[in-house]
């Protein structure tokens, strides 16, 4: 006798331990930077430390990569907290500017290993230059003000569904208009956004480790 199988369909839920995500995007990502960062002779000729070959850029180059995987496990986990209260624009603005700014690294990152493999070769300075300053455009101007956005977006969500607390909204929406209009005064001021990122993850991996009082046991999916 052929006995009937039944089928029970789960929903499926974020891993608790998703939550790292974020931790490990900033920790990555704010390496990289600093390593990018140091890497730049003060008062040297532009493009000289690409032609010097320096390891810590070679290093950065590596680091990459896995700091755009960790973030869009971030993005993930953070739109998954939505839940009911998505909104679809603004949740295509948070999304799409995410999306933008992972790209952009993306791509700065790519010229910048392309300019470390040029170190052992006979490349004009001109040309090396102007690949430096093609990465600096793409990881201050463009993608750092994409990563603005994708802050001020995600205040407003929090902001209209208060799923976050207030200090955090408004400390967000401060610190996107600082990006926004001082992108370009020091690089330094890149590591403002890993170290929100770093925030807000911690957070929600507090949330995700305290269940919601009378709230059932979660099944850990990690």
């Amino acid at each position: 006798m052929t006995g009937v199988v039944d089928h029970q369909l789960r929903r499926l839920s974020t891993p608790r331990a998703a939550a790292l995500a974020g931790v490990l995007f900033a920790v990555i990502f704010g390496t990289a930077l600093v390593l990018i960062r140091t890497a730049l002779p003060d008062g040297a000729a532009p493009g000289s430390q690409w032609a010097d070959g320096s390891r810590q850029l070679r290093t950065a180059a590596v680091l990459m990569p896995f700091a755009g995987i960790a973030f869009l496990w971030f993005i993930g986990v953070v739109r998954d907290g939505f839940g009911r209260y998505e909104d679809r624009f603004f949740a295509t603005v948070f999304f799409g500017s995410g999306l933008l700014f992972l790209a952009m690294m993306f791509v700065a990152s790519g010229v910048g290993a392309g300019l470390e493999t040029m170190s052992g070769h006979a490349a004009g300075s001109a040309a090396v230059a102007l690949g430096q300053s093609v990465l600096l455009s793409i990881s201050k101007t463009y993608a750092l003000r994409m990563a603005a956005v994708f802050m001020m977006s995600l205040a407003t969500i929090w902001l209209r569904t208060g799923l976050m607390p207030r200090p955090l909204v408004w400390g967000t929406y401060a610190l996107a208009v600082v990006l926004l209009a001082a992108a370009e005064v020091s690089m330094w001021l890149t590591l403002a956004f890993p170290a929100w990122v770093l925030v807000v993850s911690l957070l929600l991996l507090r949330r995700s480790l305290t269940p919601a009082p009378g709230a059932a046991p979660r099944p850990d999916t990690a």
